[in-house]
């Protein structure tokens, strides 16, 4: 198994994740915790207030983002859907998303099968001159209980 800061021994064994946990203690991480298999991406982004990620289009892959904790929104095309814990949103490929957190915390899992260059096309700032990509795919290693293993 791998995510997006290091790498841990590949594991066919089901594990549970505790995703309000690593949302809380990761506030203001993006990604607060991250999962890569060789099919599977899963980013769990943890924004505080006024934070998000900013306008892309992922050209390749549909994206659903599963709404773990606190008030946000998700833009698609220009057209803003508030959330709240428990909802999931299905991006289709192609569209124009962007994120932001509507009270003073936002979590959320974005889930989409792997791909290569994980790169969005337009890039994501998120205030203070910060570009981020939500799916990137550095190397790492985010354990369930919250620790992570750097290569």
């Amino acid at each position: 198994m791998t995510s997006t800061t290091g790498t841990e021994p590949d594991s066919r064994e089901p594990r549970p994740v505790d995703l309000r946990h690593l949302a809380r203690t990761g506030r203001g991480q993006k990604p607060a915790w991250a999962y890569q298999s060789a099919d599977l991406s899963l980013n769990l982004i943890s924004c505080t207030a006024g934070q998000g990620v900013g306008t892309h289009v992922n050209a390749e892959v549909d994206v659903m983002v599963v709404v773990i904790d606190g008030a946000g929104s998700v833009d698609i095309d220009g057209q803003r859907y508030p959330v709240q814990p428990g909802q999931a949103v299905i991006i289709p490929k192609g569209c124009q998303r962007a994120t932001r957190c509507d009270g003073d915390h936002f979590s959320y899992l974005t889930c989409h099968r792997r791909r290569a260059g994980l790169m969005p096309t337009v890039g994501q700032h998120h205030g203070r001159g910060e570009t981020h990509d939500d799916t990137a795919s550095t190397p790492t290693t985010h354990r369930p209980d919250g620790g992570s293993t750097a290569p």
